[in-house]
This record gives structure tokens, sequence and C-alpha cells, in this order.
């Protein structure tokens, strides 16, 4: 997690086992709906916390389908005026299975998502909608497991979300066991402090659960040109894909996802989640 500036915001009152929790981490501002008692006192423990209570929170919900005007400055003094942009996927039937016709012939996604792989697509879209383009993530059992972020290319920014969930994953595989984060131990080992073998075992699980990927979506806020993207994330174990869908070459993702072993389903969502 990148402490500095981080910020958790619930949309429910918090108690004290949430607030010892938190005060145990870095995080430089909470927000909720309420404080239970004694609890305020428990978050001032930390040092320039900021604690801000939204007695509201539960009625932003209804601007989901409201547009507003956004405003973007550019360098040269001039400014874009623009509506905001309104996801149009709600539930799973918002999906398209994805097909396509090349050189007249079809091309068909051949296995439907699962009940829960659905689940996981309504929600990495919804997480997809508020990161900086290009952007690929992967999700899991509703948890996000990497994050690539703010690249030109496809493939580059799925490699990168590849590389954060295998760092990630053996972050919280350290600090679960020695409780210090990964690069500690390995500045430990390099000093002679603690033992090698320890950190090639983190290194060793790491990979061969393949930083979590394993069974997770892969979802994508623009479409994949190639399948080289697509294939990125087969590689690691990916179960689905989300993108927008209407790339030329649509046919070669589909082609990817029904030459793996297992198959991978994907769909289609319309419409792009670009947010520069």
């Amino acid at each position: 997690i990148a402490a500095f500036g981080g910020c958790l915001v619930v949309n429910r009152s918090i108690d004290k086992t949430t607030a010892e929790m938190v005060s145990k981490n870095y995080l430089e501002v909470i927000a909720a709906p309420d404080f239970e008692e004694g609890t305020v006192e428990i978050l001032s423990k930390r040092k320039n916390l900021r604690i801000i209570r939204i007695s509201k929170i539960y009625e932003l919900e209804k601007y989901r389908t409201i547009r507003f005007v956004d405003f973007k400055s550019l360098i040269d003094g001039g400014v874009i005026v623009q509506q905001s942009p309104i996801n149009k996927i709600k539930t799973k039937e918002d999906f398209l299975l994805a097909r396509t016709i090349y050189q007249g012939k079809e091309y068909i996604i051949e296995r439907m998502p699962t009940e829960e792989e659905y689940d996981d697509m309504l929600f990495g879209w919804n997480v997809e909608q508020g990161i900086t383009s290009n952007s690929v993530i992967y999700v899991k059992d509703g948890v996000t497991v990497g994050i690539g972020t703010g690249e030109q290319d496809r493939v580059g920014v799925a490699e990168i979300a590849v590389f954060k969930a295998y760092t990630k994953y053996a972050d919280a595989l350290c600090f679960k066991r020695y409780g210090i984060p990964y690069k500690t131990f390995e500045l430990d080992v390099k000093n002679g402090k603690r033992n090698k073998d320890a950190l090639l075992e983190i290194d060793e699980e790491t990979k061969k659960n393949k930083g979590g990927l394993v069974g997770s979506i892969m979802v994508s806020d623009a479409f994949f040109p190639f399948r080289d993207g697509v294939d990125i994330g087969i590689k690691e174990g990916i179960t689905g894909i989300v993108q927008p869908g209407g790339s030329e070459r649509d046919f070669e993702s589909i082609i990817a996802c029904n030459e793996a072993n297992p198959k991978v389903t994907m769909v289609y969502t319309g419409q792009r989640a670009f947010k520069h």
C-alpha cells in the first residue's frame, strides 16, 4: 500500500475494532458517516491523521447517473469543457459476450462467465472508472490484485499490473511471516542480518502462485489492438476478461481466449473507461 497520501473512506460507522486496526497503520485521512464513542480518541493517536465525518455519505449513490461539467486546464492556457462520463454497466446483463466478424467469418467466445466471474467483472469495471488511462487491472474475489496505470501501450500496462501483483503478493507474505515489508527484509539479507533462504522461499512461493493472479479477471479501459495484451493475462492464469471491444482485430483476442487451457471467457462493455 502506498501509505503517503493514503485515504480510507467507508460507508458505515467506525467501531473501536476498526479504529484500533487503522491506528496501527499510516494513513492521512479517514472519512465515515459516523464514529462510535471512543473511536476518535483511538484514531487521534496517529499524528496528523485527518478525521472527517460525512453524515450523508450514502447520498453519493444518487450522483452515479448525473453528469457534471468537467473542466480541464491546458498548458497553453486553454480550457476543455466537457460532460463527465457515465458508466453504463450496472448489471451482468449489460455486458456483451465477445463476438466479432472478420473477413466474413464470425468469431464467438466459447465459454460463458460464471456468476462469481460476473461479480468480479462488475467490480473491476467499476474500479476501472477511477484509474488513470491507459490502464489494465486484475481483480479477484472483490479485491484488486494488480493495477497498471498511466501508460501509452496496452501490453506495457498489462505487464506493469502483473509486476505489481507479484511485488505486492511477496510483500504481503513477508509482512505476514516476519512483520516487516519485503524491501526491508531484502536489505537485512544484504547486510547479513537475516537468512537469505527465507527470502528465496518467499520469492519461490510468489512465483508458484503467480502473485495471486490465478483465477483473476483482467480488466482493460480500452480495446486490445492485438492479442499480445490478452496473452499476458492468460499466461498468468486469468479466467476472464472485460474490455470495451471494437478493435479491427478483436478476433485475435477471441481466438486467444478460446485456445487457452482452460478456456478464458471475455465480455465487452461497449464503452471505454478513459480517465486522463
